[in-house]
Formats: structure tokens, C-alpha cells, sequence
């Protein structure tokens, strides 16, 4: 990837169009937004992987991030997120909701590029 600097943020063209990105959220995604976006998205990929392979399928996913906390006295670092899913699906199996949520944490590369700085809590909730 390669990033181009304009007036109020950096652009980079990407398959699906241009990403433009800044600091202030009147021009662009900001960085925060993209890293979090990235740990929910690809949690959420993962877990219905694991799902599918539990053979208990989701028909429908939704991702709400409940909580960021961000440490305004250190850069305004990101130091936690919490990520939680409701999940819909005939299939999906109460029981064996908690090993799926193990194996999608432990699965997420972006998760697992992060568990060491920024505390990643993963909840859900099944609707049928």
C-alpha cells in the first residue's frame, strides 16, 4: 500500500475504491476507527468460520462495538475494545457458543496482533 498526502489527510487507491484517512474525522476514517473496525470485522469473520465448522451456521451477524477506551494521558491510545455479537441461526448451539468464541479470539489475526496492548473483550448474544 502506499499512502498519498493531501491537504487534510493521506489517500491510498485500493480494489474498492479510494480510502482517504486523517486525524480529524471531517475529512476522512480515523486511524482509531480503522483499527477497531479491523478487530470487530475480522472477529466477526471468524466466528462464523468457526461456526460453519461447528455446523451450526449463522444466518445473520451483527457487530455492535459497546465499548473503546482510549488513555488521553498516552497518545490517546486505544487500550480496550469491546466487541460484541449477536448472532441469529436455527443451528447455533448455546452450548457450544463459548468454545466458538475461544477459537474466534484465538483465530483473529488482528486480534491476536494486538493481545498484548490493547485488552480485547468479545461478548454475544443469541437471537433465534
Amino acid at each position: 500500500m502506499k499512502f498519498e498526502m493531501t491537504e487534510n489527510a493521506f489517500e491510498t487507491s485500493t480494489s474498492f475504491g479510494m480510502l482517504t484517512i486523517s486525524g480529524n474525522e471531517e475529512y476522512g476514517f480515523r486511524p482509531y476507527q480503522l483499527l477497531v473496525s479491523s478487530l470487530a470485522v475480522c472477529s466477526g469473520g471468524v466466528l462464523r468460520k468457526v461456526l460453519e465448522k461447528m455446523r451450526m451456521p449463522a444466518e445473520h451477524i451483527t457487530i455492535e462495538v459497546k465499548e473503546v477506551v482510549r488513555n488521553k494521558d498516552i497518545a490517546d491510545r486505544l487500550e480496550k475494545v469491546h466487541i460484541h455479537f449477536i448472532i441469529s441461526g436455527a443451528e447455533v448451539n448455546e452450548a457450544k457458543m463459548p468454545r466458538a468464541m475461544d477459537l474466534t479470539k484465538k483465530n483473529c489475526s488482528m486480534v491476536q496482533s494486538v493481545i498484548d496492548s490493547i485488552e480485547v473483550v468479545e461478548t454475544y448474544e443469541l437471537r433465534k
